[in-house]
């Protein structure tokens, strides 16, 4: 997790916590409803079913949940596995109407959109969604684009999942978590797609760890441009990061990080405190990508950019198999081809 954290952050004071006109009763009726109803698609199994999130707590229902709702990035990874959900909120539409990355490999068409961006989410649409579970990612012990302002609200409605993806977990474990919170809500891990997916991604880190190797001098820094900042990432706090380097990345370490800990601003006159090989750059919605940095003179003068030496940051990983794989196998491949510049 990057600067648009921070950014998150800062602008919760401005978002209203709402409500709209007879969610109370509709709140209430959810609360009410038999938890074994719902639509009769998906592979939940028979029974009570129940979940221990990375936050300790358990979720639990009647029946193994089929209306799910999840946050963007985390029903991509369901998906993966077969589990499909009914609404998401976070990253998912872009303004030309194509999904945003977040969305993976999911048809936004077939899912509700609560929420679009930070801050967003109708509350009123995810009751009548008669959700039974919802799931999301923790960065830092708070619910992953579940608004301060109406979670309370929310949080009535449906017990919550959250797996842990910052801090000092690394990534294999939200993907060992995201393949069991799966497993539970009715997905086939034997299934060949989930092998073989499986499988490349070892297979992916064999080839990081080897290219690291062969590159030593190598050193990669992690950027996020903004129209007036640029943010360096510490490798410390963020599951792919960690788990780059203990597969040996060398990574440019800032030493004055923002309150929040993960990252460095810099003015754009300053951009060129930290030399570097390599640059991996924020690919999320909203970020400033290389064509748009173009305009910037000291982004023009790094010398991984004028060496051709950027290679993208899938900031936000869908947290499966099948999407980390081809970020290790791009990132060594960036490694392997780098030529020390810096």
């Amino acid at each position: 997790m990057d600067h648009a954290r921070a950014s998150h952050l800062s602008r919760r004071g401005l978002l209203a916590a709402g409500g709209a006109l007879g969610l109370g009763a509709l709140l209430a009726a959810c609360g009410d409803s038999d938890t074994t109803k719902g639509s009769d698609k998906g592979a939940g199994k028979a029974g009570p079913w129940s979940f221990k999130d990375d936050l300790g707590k358990t979720a639990s229902t009647k029946a193994t949940p089929k209306n799910i709702v999840a946050f963007t990035g985390t029903a991509a990874a369901l998906y993966d596995y077969g589990i499909e959900v009914k609404g998401v909120f976070g990253p998912t539409k872009l303004k030309d109407g194509k999904p945003d990355v977040q969305a993976g490999s999911m048809d936004i068409s077939k899912v509700e959109i609560l929420g679009n961006v930070w801050g967003e989410f109708n509350v009123e649409k995810y009751a009548a969604l008669a959700p039974e579970v919802l799931i999301t990612n923790t960065w830092d012990g708070t619910l992953w684009y579940v608004p301060e302002e109406s979670k309370d609200k929310i949080l009535k409605v449906a017990p919550s999942v959250a797996i842990a993806v910052g801090g000092d977990v690394s990534l294999t474990k939200p993907l060992e978590r995201m393949a069991e919170l799966a497993k539970s809500l009715g997905a086939d891990l034997n299934d060949k797609k989930v092998v073989d997916a499986k499988a490349r991604f070892e297979k992916a880190a064999a080839t990081l760890r080897e290219a690291a190797k062969a590159n030593p001098g190598v050193k990669v820094l992690v950027g996020s441009g903004s129209p007036d900042l640029f943010y360096v990432s510490t490798p410390k706090t963020s599951a792919d990061l960690k788990y780059f380097e203990e597969l040996g990345v060398t990574f440019v370490v800032p030493t004055k990080l923002d309150a929040g800990g993960f990252f460095e601003s810099l003015s754009w006159e300053n951009a060129d405190k930290y030399k570097a090989d390599v640059i991996m750059l924020d690919n999320r919605t909203g970020t400033l990508q290389p064509a748009d940095l173009k305009a910037k003179p000291t982004w023009a003068q790094l010398p991984a950019v004028k060496a051709g030496q950027v290679t993208p940051r899938v900031t936000e990983p869908i947290f499966s198999y099948d999407k980390c794989a081809p970020i290790l196998e791009e990132l060594a491949e960036a490694i392997k081809k780098a030529k020390k510049v810096s």
